[in-house]
């Protein structure tokens, strides 16, 4: 500790777990913000990711509350939200807001793979075909109208889901750091902006490279022009993005409040890597030039897809340091604006990096397992072992023909 600090503020009451909240609720209004892109917005050089990006929002979106929940020191308790609402808390609101959220999610994704669903039903055997007979809800109409109907429904819920994922979702978070008036690292009105915009650029990115991964892993073709469409997106949100980052310093040193002196040491000595380093430059400015060769020349696929690629993994980092420098570096600031307080996260326990990875892993885990039995990034084939299905009334319990 450096300066002066009072004795109630020598601890760091949110840690690195808490860190993970803000940054796993941005990937996901991120994600569904590409999968709205193609549906509600029919951007149709985002339709081979359409798919893959819900399948990674849903994932993430189950995961969502389990930083706060490992955090609380009764995270049994925390099911009192619901039975015993507290409306004028942001914290408390932020329960329903999940519920509602993760409900349109769930209900697209169903309406989006039931074709892929109802494939599958006929086409397989044994437990297979029972748990996606299971999974259609009793709902095996294929015909044009039924599949008409439920693109119209996709569209609205994707259109519900913008301000639900986007605005009250993670907007939110920072509106929470912004409404903080003793603290002016986090008292400004531009945070929740902050925090939606970077939400969308940290969804992206994280669809960039989960997509090369997965493909690369499972050797199968990749869709360059997608990428190189989902590149550009990424690189104009993303310049908007550090524009807003930067004007909110800018304005804070052409004010020159009381406090500037010590947020200005804040930023150039406790947060020059983290902030200086890694945010604006590591993890901002490589990402913009790398972007930038891929949307405006037209490179090598390979080339392309390298860079976007590694962009990709720089802007997820670069975001991940401004959730760490915005919770950390407000915490780090002392109340009395004459100093600063150490923090060093711990290996174990439930606020370490071991917990921490353990918890990123999760959603993760949760995308394989749906991309096992439902592939997001090709549909189910109609014909299957002689089946030619029609789009029609169709029912699993048929027998197979042989």
């Amino acid at each position: 500790m450096d300066g002066f600090a009072y004795p109630n503020e020598t601890q760091i009451g949110w840690s690195l777990i808490v860190v993970l909240y803000p940054f796993t609720t941005g990937l996901i209004a991120g994600a569904f913000i590409v999968s709205a892109l193609y549906y509600v917005f029919n951007v149709q050089s985002l339709k081979p990711l359409a798919r893959f990006s819900l399948v990674t929002a849903l994932a993430f979106v189950i995961v969502a509350p389990l930083p706060l929940l490992v955090h609380l020191g009764r995270p049994e308790r925390a099911f009192e939200i619901f039975v015993t609402p507290h409306l004028t808390s942001a914290m408390a609101v932020f329960g329903y807001i999940w519920i509602f959220y993760m409900a349109i999610l769930m209900i697209q994704t169903w309406l989006v793979f039931r074709k892929d669903i109802v494939t599958y039903a006929v086409t397989s055997t044994g437990i297979r075909r029972r748990l996606y007979s299971a999974m259609a809800l009793g709902v095996y109409d294929l015909s044009p109208r039924s599949l008409a109907i439920d693109r119209r429904l996709v569209k609205l819920l994707g259109a519900i889901g913008i301000p639900s994922a986007w605005i009250l979702f993670h907007g939110y978070s920072g509106f929470i750091f912004g409404s903080v008036k003793a603290n002016p690292w986090w008292s400004t009105p531009l945070m929740p902006i902050i925090f939606l915009f970077s939400a969308v650029v940290s969804g992206m990115a994280l669809l960039i490279a989960l997509y090369v991964a997965i493909m690369g892993v499972q050797r199968k073709p990749m869709n360059h022009d997608a990428l190189r469409s989902l590149a550009g997106w990424l690189a104009g949100f993303l310049a908007v993005n550090v524009t807003i980052e930067v004007l909110e310093v800018v304005t804070m040193m052409y004010m020159r409040e009381e406090s500037w002196e010590t947020v200005r040491s804040l930023i150039t000595e406790r947060l020059a890597t983290s902030y200086l380093g890694i945010q604006l430059f590591l993890g901002s400015a490589l990402p913009l030039l790398a972007l930038g060769a891929v949307t405006l020349f037209h490179l090598r696929q390979r080339i392309s897809t390298s860079l976007a690629s590694a962009a990709a993994v720089l802007t997820l980092v670069g975001v991940f340091a401004m959730r760490w420098n915005v919770v950390i570096g407000g915490q780090i600031l002392s109340k009395s604006l004459r100093g600063f307080l150490d923090y060093t996260p711990a290996i174990t326990g439930r606020d370490g990096i071991l917990a921490a990875l353990f918890i990123m892993a999760l959603p993760l885990e949760l995308f394989a397992l749906i991309a096992y039995f439902i592939p997001p990034w090709q549909e189910a084939p109609v014909e299957s072992s002689g089946i030619q299905l029609e789009l029609n009334m169709v029912d699993p319990r048929f027998p197979r023909p042989t």
